[in-house]
């Protein structure tokens, strides 16, 4: 994931800052506890696309 592309990106539902999680290939949002999947390199941040994290998901997030 390109660090600049990282920096300007947010979530769309909350504005938050995002986590790249290279293991998943997801960019994380704690604050609406969605994980955006990233396909071909390409992220795809659409909400109904996002995956819900559980609580437990979101505390082991660094």
């Amino acid at each position: 994931m390109d660090k600049r592309l990282l920096d300007i990106l947010v979530c769309p539902v909350t504005k938050a800052p995002l986590i790249y999680q290279k293991k998943n290939q997801e960019l994380i949002c704690k604050a609406s506890r969605l994980a955006y999947p990233i396909r071909e390199g390409i992220p795809v941040m659409l909400p109904e696309q996002a995956r819900k994290l559980t609580l437990e998901e979101v505390e082991q997030i660094k």
